[in-house]
């Protein structure tokens, strides 16, 4: 049991010989410290663990381009679909509206821009569906 913390054994014989110095009535007391003793070392063995994977992965995110920095913790990947979207939308926009406009009128150019519109808010509510449902999903990197 105390192979691997020569501490931790002293503090155990310590505690051994103390309670046949001292008798029956401070056992409680001597197995209640070293207990607390014994918590805290496990603790601070956690502690180390826990600071060493976590001091791992933030190299590894940084290895690969993801760590912190201007951008927070995702590198520029480009532009995303719904930026291509917007784009294509006004560059559509344009000859849709004139097409529109000059056969039907004004409510041509309004039922032109309504449909632009509609691509693209019903893009971005999927859009936002699908990462509400990614957000949930737990990564393998919050699993412990």
């Amino acid at each position: 049991m105390t192979n691997g913390n020569p501490e931790l054994k002293k503090d155990l014989d310590a505690a051994v010989q103390t309670r046949k110095e001292l008798g029956e009535n401070y056992e409680a007391a001597l197995i209640e410290s070293f207990l607390e003793k014994l918590d805290e070392r496990i603790d601070e063995t956690v502690d180390r663990a826990v600071d060493k994977r976590l001091r791992r992965r933030l190299a590894e995110q940084q290895m690969v381009g993801g760590g912190p920095g201007p951008l927070g913790d995702r590198a520029w990947r480009g532009p995303t679909p719904a930026f291509a979207l917007a784009a294509l939308s006004l560059v559509f926009a344009i000859p849709l509206s004139a097409i529109a406009a000059a056969h039907v009128g004004f409510l041509g150019l309004l039922v032109a821009w309504g449909g632009i519109v509609g691509v693209n808010a019903s893009y971005a509510s999927v859009a936002n569906a699908q990462r509400d449902r990614a957000d949930r999903r737990p990564r393998d990197d919050q699993r412990w």
